[in-house]
């Protein structure tokens, strides 16, 4: 049985997201992600705005005129959320935690991908792989994967992406467009992530919370590391504590988005309390040019 809360919760994404979705389709997903086929299916006379890639060069030279290919666009696709759900994700300094986002997230990429006849699966992970349901299509599916980014209790807290990425290339063989939601706290990836993008279209959505950026003056208080559990006393009201902190913040970004570059991957940067169909619009817009 689902507890009734576990239903309520369903039941507010299913509307907070349903115009969500909307927007998303309305803002070129299908566009995005499918632009060119992959299969060719035959040959036809050139036309003006045809791309000149295109152009069939060997019936071309065989011809007067030139010649294009047309490929068969693919009808499904296969989307993968792999989730982060470790201990890093409870902190929120807003009326939002990381953990409500990259629920609201999941849904609603999954209902996005849904409602245009793709198959979606999830991998929630923390320092180990939680849970992995492989791609399906149908909204009960859907609600499935809605239930499991809400009620999964983690049993690690520590955060390995290099345990989800190779969990993903043994099980996965055919080519996925795969969205890694994370905040990034983690380390020594790098080889693990560049194997999977050779086969994979991998997209990193990157989560982040505006009080990580800076420390504020708030006095003497006592953190704890949500991940190891480490506890330390901080004294917030040194302006040499604070900057400290700030160039570790940006000594850490700074090397999650030059590895971002090396692996030419491009990133969606999204933090708690900001409405999630921004950034991922203006992202699809960006791939529909490109293609």
């Amino acid at each position: 049985m689902i507890p009734k809360e576990i239903i309520r919760k369903i039941r507010r994404i299913q509307i907070r997201t349903s115009h969500k979705v909307d927007e998303l389709l309305a803002g070129n997903w299908h566009s995005a992600f499918k632009g060119r086929g992959i299969e060719f299916e035959e040959v036809r006379p050139y036309q003006i705005g045809d791309d000149v890639r295109a152009i069939d060069w060997n019936v071309t030279a065989r011809s007067d005129r030139p010649f294009v290919k047309l490929f068969r666009e693919e009808r499904e696709l296969a989307v993968m959320l792999l989730v982060d759900i470790s201990g890093s994700q409870h902190f929120g300094s807003s009326e939002q935690t990381k953990r409500e986002l990259v629920t609201e997230l999941g849904a609603t990429l999954a209902m996005s991908a849904i409602r245009n006849n793709d198959k979606v699966g999830l991998t929630m992970f923390t320092d180990h792989v939680e849970k992995s349901i492989r791609p399906r299509k149908g909204s009960l599916h859907v609600l499935r994967l809605i239930r499991d980014l809400l009620s999964c209790q983690p049993i690690g807290s520590g955060t390995s992406i290099r345990k989800a990425v190779e969990h993903l290339n043994r099980t996965m063989k055919r080519r996925t467009v795969v969205f890694l939601i994370s905040d990034f706290l983690d380390k020594d990836f790098e080889p693990v992530l560049r194997v999977a993008r050779k086969k994979h279209d991998i997209i990193p959505v990157v989560v982040s919370d505006p009080r990580e950026t800076e420390m504020p003056n708030v006095g003497l208080v006592r953190l704890q590391d949500a991940e190891s559990g480490e506890v330390i006393s901080l004294d917030t009201s040194s302006r040499r504590h604070r900057e400290v902190y700030r160039q570790l913040y940006r000594a850490q970004t700074e090397a999650r988005d030059n590895l971002f570059k090396r692996l030419r991957l491009d990133p969606i940067y999204i933090t708690t309390g900001q409405d999630v169909v921004e950034p991922l619009r203006r992202y699809f817009h960006k791939r529909e040019l490109r293609r």
